[in-house]
């Protein structure tokens, strides 16, 4: 069995596959103050939920957008796993053609992401991950990874809204009936949910114009599903595009 990190800002999404089959996932907290030891019982704990016995686990597969927790999860897998961890970089093979300016600077989420919508769909593609940020990455009919664009995250939006003015409440993130809110709160949601689907399709209408080519787009992320029927350019919703994107570069990548 694989053990699937994807490590975020805001989560932690750790998947179990067997073989092809995603058996178990589970998303957390990130939390920088938890040792290795404390990640450690709390990902036992959920295999044993599961009946998923830690010493069936053969490979670990990590991915991480947060290096202070990096050296965490590698100690874990080492010490509790008894695995060496494939870290994902834009070193590995990936199917891929990183033509960025700097590929260093390339998050390791938006590599894997990338690499499973071009396996399962082709290019050109554009992937709009929903998470922290909210990003968009431009992939080829050739596989090259050209970069895309980030934009603030739903939530951190709503956050902000909240925080910086003071008669603003803390809202749910819920489609609102209407676009012409009738107090406060639906006004607000009309203007993250709507306002973001209009984001989300002007900025894949742009980047279809310098590619001179209508794309596939494919969606990912916690809040994918809320914009995705929103908006007229999405075609596709995965939930668990990054876990299948791990497990797919750990197959191109572990050792023989």
């Amino acid at each position: 069995m694989l053990l699937a990190i994807d490590i975020g800002n805001t989560n932690i999404v750790w998947g179990v596959f067997d073989g092809a089959k995603l058996l178990a996932d589970w998303r957390v907290s990130t939390d920088h103050s938890k040792t290795t030891d404390e990640y450690a019982i709390l990902l036992l704990d959920l295999l044993r939920v599961k009946e998923i016995r830690p010493d069936r686990v053969a490979g670990v597969v990590l991915s991480s957008v947060v290096p202070p927790l990096t050296p965490v999860f590698e100690e874990l897998s080492d010490a509790y796993l008894h695995c060496p961890p494939l870290i994902v970089s834009h070193e590995l093979e990936s199917g891929l053609t990183i033509k960025s300016l700097n590929p260093r600077e390339v998050g390791s989420d938006r590599i894997v992401n990338a690499a499973a919508a071009y396996r399962r769909y082709g290019g050109p593609i554009i992937i709009v991950d929903f998470g922290t940020a909210t990003t968009f990455c431009a992939v080829t009919a050739a596989g090259e990874y050209l970069g895309g664009a980030i934009a603030p995250g739903l939530r951190i939006s709503a956050e902000a809204l909240f925080n910086r003015a003071a008669k603003l409440p803390k809202i749910e993130l819920i489609r609102p009936k209407t676009a012409i809110g009738q107090d406060t709160v639906t006004s607000m949601q009309s203007g993250l949910i709507f306002g973001y689907a209009g984001l989300v399709d002007e900025l894949v209408r742009r980047i279809q114009q310098e590619l001179g080519q209508d794309c596939f787009v494919v969606a990912t992320g916690g809040l994918a599903g809320l914009i995705a029927p929103e908006s007229r350019t999405i075609r596709a919703v995965r939930p668990h595009l990054t876990l299948e994107g791990l497990a797919l570069l750990h197959a191109m990548n572990r050792p023989s």
